[in-house]
């Protein structure tokens, strides 16, 4: 089970594909990996994220002129269509040393529709950590037709993903395993064992595969890569629309480059005041939200609807459902609930999965699972959850231990009897032994200076809840975050809410400010 439920922002409607099976699709591998670098052990993320980029950049990166060719398919998956390109650009490995190692960056990018009309270039990142642009952009791209005629549509594989130097941690015969074996809410001393050795084992296998790159896999390192993006593409200014992560990405990039900032979209915020149990415990508070909210859509008190879902975990615990040659466990279980909650077109879903898994099948709730999960229907899983413990662990500093994690479950099982004991466990598990020192507690988000930031909350988002984006707005500063509050359901607004899609591209296309805390319904 992918730890932290922070998914990519591309949400898709899942009916078909559970109607043939997973189809989630793996990445390319790693790619690029630097000739020469510390071993990960050795290094510690170099460049505080106060420090405006360090050391000046050599002509030959900024100088870069990408080489635009026709995209090949990922793996699984087939290649955008003949108005994409895709090209790689150089970045330093360490900002503190410029003229060291470089690390290849993967673009896409789908030029203006109106080149008479064009703004410049619009950068996208949807989130995760770890989610890969080159292949979400071009599947989600409809979404974003009206921003296409006036911009350069432009997506990348951050640092440590994928195409752009990817972190592999484990294969798919240990994923698996892990998945089978491992309770995520552990109840016993031999299965708090299991699940912090399992939690180790994990970075021990980050460190080994993916060492040279693993201690700059930081938000703020791919902060400066998208300020070199922005040179390289030609643009005086990055404009720049993030989802999920990729809110505090954008944050992490307007507190670095305040004057770089051209027009900037944040839309399901991160909390940038959160540490790691603050996050945890806003994700608590977020999925039983949602949850709530699914629960009253089909009539059930939300109270009685809980009770009867933890009922549900608690048997599978004991007694996994038989799925073919696997097993739906708790684990799964709880991971193919998580998944429906990100978009309500996609509830009814939960509502059979739920059924038929109290019915005696697990078949549906399974499938949701490894779709969230990216695993498809041959057993591969892609290395998103790879490079999203990567680069999260990198961020943060903090190391919670099992003993510390175990005085949270209590709180955390108030605010939610069926995700509290799992994201409590969850902060213990996520970095245990870190083979590389992670930056800060939080993220920095002040922004003095910085042209006006559209901070796009929805009040029944899951995964990134609706208080992120009051307190992100309130950290870019005053005159810079720009409150919009979407009454609704769903991880993100854009294109799935008319006022703030409205908004968002009113702001992107005509420099059209809405007034603080303007709210859609």
């Amino acid at each position: 089970m992918r730890s932290s439920f922070i998914r990519t922002g591309a949400v898709v409607a899942l009916s078909a594909v559970l109607a043939t099976g997973c189809t989630a699709t793996g990445g390319t591998g790693p790619a690029g990996t630097p000739s020469s670098a510390p071993a990960a052990g050795d290094a510690k993320p170099s460049v505080s994220s106060t420090d405006p980029g360090g050391p000046a950049l050599p002509a030959a990166l900024t100088g870069q002129h990408p080489d635009w060719r026709r995209c090949t398919a990922p793996e699984g998956g087939e290649a955008p269509g003949s108005a994409w390109r895709c090209a790689t650009v150089k970045v330093p490995l360490d900002y503190a040393k410029p003229d060291g190692p470089t690390i290849p960056i993967a673009l896409i990018r789908k030029e203006a529709g109106a080149k008479d009309a064009r703004i410049g270039s619009l950068l996208f990142n949807f989130g995760g950590p770890g989610g890969s642009g080159v292949d979400i952009l071009p599947r989600g791209a409809a979404e974003y037709t009206a921003l296409g005629s006036r911009y350069d549509l432009v997506s990348f594989d951050p640092r440590g993903v994928q195409r752009s130097s990817g972190v592999v941690c484990r294969d798919d015969k240990e994923q698996a395993k892990a998945e089978r074996t491992v309770d995520y809410t552990p109840e016993t001393a031999a299965e708090e064992k299991a699940f912090r050795a399992d939690a180790v084992a994990f970075g021990q296998g980050c460190a080994r595969r993916s060492g040279l790159v693993l201690p700059y896999t930081t938000t703020s390192n791919t902060a400066r890569d998208m300020d070199l993006i922005r040179q390289v593409l030609g643009d005086p200014k990055l404009n720049y629309f993030g989802i999920s992560y990729g809110t505090q990405l954008g944050a992490a990039y307007a507190h670095l480059f305040p004057r770089n900032v051209g027009r900037m979209v944040l839309d399901a915020v991160v909390d940038p005041t959160a540490d790691s149990v603050g996050h945890a415990r806003n994700q608590t508070i977020g999925f039983q939200r949602a949850l709530d909210n699914y629960l009253t859509s089909t009539g059930q008190d939300p109270k009685d609807g809980t009770r009867r879902i933890v009922r549900l975990l608690e048997k599978l615990d004991k007694k996994p459902l038989a799925v073919g040659d696997r097993e739906l466990n708790d684990s799964l279980a709880l991971t193919g609930v998580v998944m429906p909650l990100y978009a309500q077109q996609n509830w009814p879903l939960l509502t059979s999965a739920l059924t038929k898994a109290e019915n005696g099948s697990g078949a549906e709730l399974l499938s949701l699972a490894d779709w969230y999960n990216d695993r498809d229907a041959a057993g591969h899983y892609s290395t998103q959850s790879h490079a999203q413990r990567a680069i999260s662990c990198a961020d943060s500093s903090e190391r919670p231990t099992l003993d510390e994690a175990r005085t949270l479950i209590p709180e955390f099982r108030r605010l939610s009897p069926v995700f509290g004991p799992f994201l409590a466990w969850d902060t213990a598990g996520w970095c245990a032994d870190w083979p590389v020192e992670g930056e800060a507690t939080t993220t920095a988000a002040s922004a003095p200076g910085a042209a006006p930031i559209l901070v796009v909350g929805t009040t029944g988002d899951p995964a990134t809840p609706y208080e992120g984006a009051e307190r992100m707005a309130k950290a870019l500063g005053p005159g810079v975050g720009v409150l919009v509050t979407n009454k609704g359901e769903g991880h993100g607004a854009y294109g799935s809410a008319a006022c703030a899609t409205k908004t968002i591209d009113a702001y992107l296309l005509r420099a059209e400010v809405p007034a603080y805390g303007k709210t859609c319904q």
